[in-house]
């Protein structure tokens, strides 16, 4: 690890179910509870979009009550005082990393406090409901003032953003390092075989192992809050 310069992370839902975050495939996740096809795909915002903004409102709420990990908090001391190329790339839409004190970091599937406006195609910083009010009204967008809004996060059948800037991290980096995936959802599932491929150093901390995990140089089991503070250490103090 000596001669890392460059590290990729890649985050996913279970570096922030240790801060209450509700993750989608575990029992009592959120696709158990709603339909795939009728929150998180554009043919499901189509059919039925009051659903789907308050599915997004509900999750937006739930943030206010929750707070950064020990993990976030890690990954945002790694942040600060890596010399080096970073660059965290994460699927989940929660600003937890950023809160945490993170900054350099890639939100692949959107923002849940952030609004795409389908008539100007303009984005906004968001933290209010985008369901209508009781008066059957939908708040309108702050640029083109058309009520028009949906929340900016990537859905089933969409593509990821700043797919482009991920792969040039990945070709540039010593380490790639993935943090609470279940190596199931593509193109992040497929992160690591790309960047082993290109010679990085591949590491896998997860509370158990992904369905990835075979492509890892080494995989570690355990929480998060444990796993990363612990990793962080060890790889500051080899830097």
């Amino acid at each position: 690890m000596a001669d890392v310069r460059s590290i990729v992370i890649l985050t996913g839902a279970g570096i922030s179910a240790e801060s209450g975050i509700d993750t989608f495939r575990d029992a009592g996740g959120l696709w158990e509870r709603h339909r795939v096809e009728d929150v998180a795909t554009p043919e499901g915002f189509a059919r039925d979009p009051d659903l789907v903004l308050g599915f997004y409102d509900m999750r937006r709420k739930a943030l206010h009550s929750r707070e950064p990990n020990a993990a976030h908090r890690a990954l945002a001391r790694l942040d600060a005082e890596w010399g080096g190329e970073l660059l965290i790339v994460t699927q989940n839409v929660d600003d937890l990393h950023e809160r945490g004190g993170a900054r350099r970091v890639l939100h692949m599937h959107g923002e849940l406090k952030s609004a795409l406006c389908t008539s100007c195609e303009m984005r906004s910083s968001w933290d209010a409901p985008m369901s209508a009010n009781e008066e059957g009204k939908r708040p309108p967008c702050p640029v083109c003032q058309a009520p028009s809004l949906r929340p900016d996060v990537v859905w089933f059948g969409e593509m990821p953003y700043q797919m482009d800037r991920i792969y040039r991290a990945l070709r540039g980096a010593d380490l790639f390092v993935s943090i609470g995936t279940s190596g199931a959802v593509y193109p992040a599932a497929g992160f690591v075989r790309d960047a082993r491929e290109l010679g990085a150093r591949t590491l896998e901390l997860n509370l158990e192992r992904s369905e990835g995990s075979h492509w890892f140089h080494e995989s570690r089991q355990g929480r998060a809050g444990e796993l990363v503070p612990a990793w962080v250490d060890e790889i500051l103090t080899l830097a």
